[in-house]
Order: C-alpha cells, then structure tokens, then sequence
C-alpha cells in the first residue's frame, strides 16, 4: 500500500475514533446526566462516522486496489493529494463547526459547515473523476467469456 492510500485509511481509523468518543460523550450525556444532545452534535457524530470513517476508508481502499494507468488518460497524482487534503480539512471543519455549533449559535458557524460541506462535495466529487479511468475490467472479459457471473 502506498503513502497516499495509508493516509486515508489512517485518517478513516482517526475519523472512527473521533465519531466513536463523539457518540461516548452523547450516551454519557442521555443515559448518565440525562440531559439533553443538541441536533449539531448527533449530526457530527454521524457525519464523523459516514464521510469520515465509511467514506475515507472507500477512498483509501479505491486507491490502493485500483492500477494507475499504463496508457495515457486522464490522473493526476498531485490532484489525488489535493483531494486527501481538501478531504481530510473539510471533515474536519464542519465537525469542528458542528460542535461548536452545539455551544454557540453563530451565523459564522452556520457559515463554517456550510464551507466544510461544499469542500467534501468538491473533494468526493474531484476524487471520482479523477480515478475514473483506472476502473478497468482487467481479467473480468476472460471470466465472463467463460459463463461466469458476477
């Protein structure tokens, strides 16, 4: 597995704990101080756990099995570590946002998430195309030549 590749899955498994001591702080808060857990929070919580862990490990994993091209097509390496940045900065803005969001209301922090969503979208977006064309059927026309199915 190569550097880029163990920086997401890596960032997944950091984006897991997050979530997972996230979600031990709001159990603690409804079942022991039986207050209650502010919208913000559980949308962080949830938003740590599928984009961060769920959709950083697809990443990672995606980038690491699929083959860089040997023919010339579009991919971009610099642009795939653009987009680990844009990724990982992003998760990290609007959970921070949401958080904070739980304490204070600010249009600043509305503004906050807002920003950190439409840098996940550009990220997952930008990821996506430019890993299209190292999506091959490499092997899979012999097999299915064969009678096999999928």
């Amino acid at each position: 597995m190569f550097t880029l590749a163990r920086y997401y899955v890596k960032s997944a498994i950091l984006f897991l704990v997050m979530g997972l001591l996230l979600g031990g702080f709001m159990s603690y808060r409804i079942n022991i101080s039986d207050a209650a857990v502010p919208q913000s929070l559980i949308t962080a919580h949830t938003h740590l756990i599928l984009v961060g862990f769920v959709m950083m490990l697809i990443m990672g994993i995606a980038l690491w099995l699929f083959p860089r091209p040997r023919e010339k097509v579009f991919y971009s390496p610099l642009l795939a570590e653009i987009t680990f940045y844009l990724m990982f900065l992003s998760i990290l803005v609007r959970s921070a946002a949401e958080i904070a969001g739980s304490i204070v209301l600010s249009p600043w922090i509305a503004g906050t998430v807002v920003a950190g969503s439409f840098g996940e979208i550009a990220g997952i977006v930008l990821f996506f195309i430019n890993i299209w064309n190292r999506i091959k059927p490499i092997g899979s026309q012999i097999r299915e030549a064969k009678g096999e199915k999928f």
